[in-house]
Protein backbone atom coordinates (compact mmCIF):
# COMPACT_ATOMS: atom_id res chain seq x y z
CA UNK A 1 0.00 0.00 0.00
CA UNK A 2 1.36 3.41 -0.96
CA UNK A 3 1.47 6.29 1.49
CA UNK A 4 -0.47 9.37 0.33
CA UNK A 5 2.69 11.36 -0.49
CA UNK A 6 4.11 8.41 -2.45
CA UNK A 7 0.86 8.11 -4.42
CA UNK A 8 1.11 11.78 -5.36
CA UNK A 9 4.75 11.39 -6.37
CA UNK A 10 3.92 8.34 -8.50
CA UNK A 11 1.07 10.23 -10.18
CA UNK A 12 3.39 13.13 -11.05
CA UNK A 13 6.04 10.77 -12.45
CA UNK A 14 3.45 8.94 -14.58
CA UNK A 15 2.08 12.27 -15.83
CA UNK A 16 5.56 13.49 -16.72
CA UNK A 17 6.29 10.34 -18.70
CA UNK A 18 2.90 10.32 -20.44
CA UNK A 19 3.10 13.98 -21.44
CA UNK A 20 6.73 13.58 -22.55
CA UNK A 21 5.62 10.72 -24.81
CA UNK A 22 2.98 13.10 -26.25
CA UNK A 23 5.77 15.52 -27.22
CA UNK A 24 5.74 17.95 -24.29
CA UNK A 25 8.75 19.47 -22.59
CA UNK A 26 8.21 19.06 -18.83
CA UNK A 27 9.15 21.80 -16.36
CA UNK A 28 9.14 21.31 -12.59
CA UNK A 29 8.48 24.11 -10.10
CA UNK A 30 11.12 24.54 -7.41
CA UNK A 31 8.47 24.82 -4.68
CA UNK A 32 5.73 22.47 -3.57
CA UNK A 33 3.56 25.47 -2.69
CA UNK A 34 2.62 26.25 -6.31
CA UNK A 35 -1.02 25.58 -7.26
CA UNK A 36 0.22 23.15 -9.94
CA UNK A 37 2.56 20.14 -9.94
CA UNK A 38 4.33 20.73 -13.25
CA UNK A 39 4.33 22.83 -16.39
CA UNK A 40 4.10 21.24 -19.82
CA UNK A 41 5.32 23.10 -22.91
CA UNK A 42 4.54 22.32 -26.55
CA UNK A 43 4.01 24.35 -29.73
CA UNK A 44 4.69 27.64 -27.96
CA UNK A 45 2.09 27.03 -25.23
CA UNK A 46 2.78 26.55 -21.51
CA UNK A 47 0.21 24.58 -19.48
CA UNK A 48 0.11 24.50 -15.69
CA UNK A 49 -0.81 20.94 -14.72
CA UNK A 50 -2.27 19.69 -11.45
CA UNK A 51 -1.89 15.91 -11.06
CA UNK A 52 -4.25 13.69 -9.07
CA UNK A 53 -3.82 9.99 -8.20
CA UNK A 54 -7.27 8.39 -8.23
CA UNK A 55 -8.29 4.73 -8.10
CA UNK A 56 -11.41 3.28 -9.69
CA UNK A 57 -14.28 3.17 -7.19
CA UNK A 58 -16.78 0.33 -6.69
CA UNK A 59 -19.02 1.72 -9.44
CA UNK A 60 -16.24 1.58 -12.05
CA UNK A 61 -15.65 5.33 -12.02
CA UNK A 62 -13.01 7.89 -11.12
CA UNK A 63 -14.30 11.03 -9.42
CA UNK A 64 -12.10 14.10 -9.08
CA UNK A 65 -13.00 17.07 -6.91
CA UNK A 66 -11.51 20.42 -7.85
CA UNK A 67 -10.27 21.26 -4.39
CA UNK A 68 -7.07 21.30 -2.42
CA UNK A 69 -6.56 19.72 0.98
CA UNK A 70 -3.88 20.27 3.59
CA UNK A 71 -3.31 19.62 7.26
CA UNK A 72 -1.66 21.71 9.93
CA UNK A 73 -1.78 22.07 13.72
CA UNK A 74 -5.38 23.31 13.40
CA UNK A 75 -6.59 20.21 11.56
CA UNK A 76 -7.42 19.31 7.98
CA UNK A 77 -8.55 22.04 5.60
CA UNK A 78 -10.19 22.01 2.16
CA UNK A 79 -10.93 24.76 -0.34
CA UNK A 80 -11.95 24.91 -3.99
CA UNK A 81 -9.07 25.45 -6.39
CA UNK A 82 -8.67 28.71 -8.24
CA UNK A 83 -9.30 27.53 -11.78
CA UNK A 84 -7.40 30.54 -13.14
CA UNK A 85 -4.19 29.10 -11.63
CA UNK A 86 -4.41 25.66 -13.31
CA UNK A 87 -4.77 24.99 -17.03
CA UNK A 88 -5.06 21.23 -16.98
CA UNK A 89 -5.83 18.38 -14.60
CA UNK A 90 -4.06 15.09 -15.16
CA UNK A 91 -5.63 12.15 -13.35
CA UNK A 92 -3.38 9.14 -12.97
CA UNK A 93 -5.31 5.92 -12.32
CA UNK A 94 -3.19 3.02 -10.99
CA UNK A 95 -5.94 0.51 -11.86
CA UNK A 96 -5.64 1.29 -15.57
CA UNK A 97 -2.08 2.65 -15.45
CA UNK A 98 -3.27 5.56 -17.60
CA UNK A 99 -3.42 9.33 -17.35
CA UNK A 100 -6.60 11.24 -18.21
CA UNK A 101 -6.61 14.97 -19.03
CA UNK A 102 -9.24 17.67 -18.67
CA UNK A 103 -9.62 21.40 -18.27
CA UNK A 104 -11.14 22.13 -14.84
CA UNK A 105 -12.85 25.25 -16.23
CA UNK A 106 -15.16 22.95 -18.21
CA UNK A 107 -16.69 21.54 -15.00
CA UNK A 108 -18.18 22.79 -11.75
CA UNK A 109 -16.78 21.35 -8.50
CA UNK A 110 -16.03 17.79 -9.66
CA UNK A 111 -16.06 15.40 -12.60
CA UNK A 112 -16.62 11.66 -12.90
CA UNK A 113 -15.02 9.54 -15.61
CA UNK A 114 -16.29 6.02 -16.30
CA UNK A 115 -13.63 3.34 -16.61
CA UNK A 116 -16.13 0.46 -16.78
CA UNK A 117 -19.37 0.33 -18.73
CA UNK A 118 -22.35 1.29 -16.53
CA UNK A 119 -24.34 -1.76 -15.40
CA UNK A 120 -27.55 -0.16 -16.73
CA UNK A 121 -25.85 0.54 -20.10
CA UNK A 122 -26.54 4.25 -19.71
CA UNK A 123 -24.72 6.30 -22.33
CA UNK A 124 -26.22 9.79 -22.02
CA UNK A 125 -24.18 12.22 -19.93
CA UNK A 126 -21.51 9.57 -19.32
CA UNK A 127 -17.88 10.59 -19.67
CA UNK A 128 -15.83 7.59 -20.78
CA UNK A 129 -12.31 7.81 -19.31
CA UNK A 130 -10.66 6.50 -22.50
CA UNK A 131 -11.90 9.65 -24.31
CA UNK A 132 -9.64 11.75 -22.02
CA UNK A 133 -6.33 9.96 -22.68
CA UNK A 134 -4.68 12.76 -24.69
CA UNK A 135 -3.90 16.33 -23.74
CA UNK A 136 -6.53 18.59 -25.32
Amino acid sequence: MHHTKEKGDLGVLKAQLDMFEQGFVILNPVTEHAPFDLVAYKDGIFRRVQVKYKSVDRTGSITVHFRTCWADKNGTHMRQIDKDEVDLYCIYCPDTDNCYYLDPKDYKSSVTLRVETPKNNQSRNVRIAADYRWVP
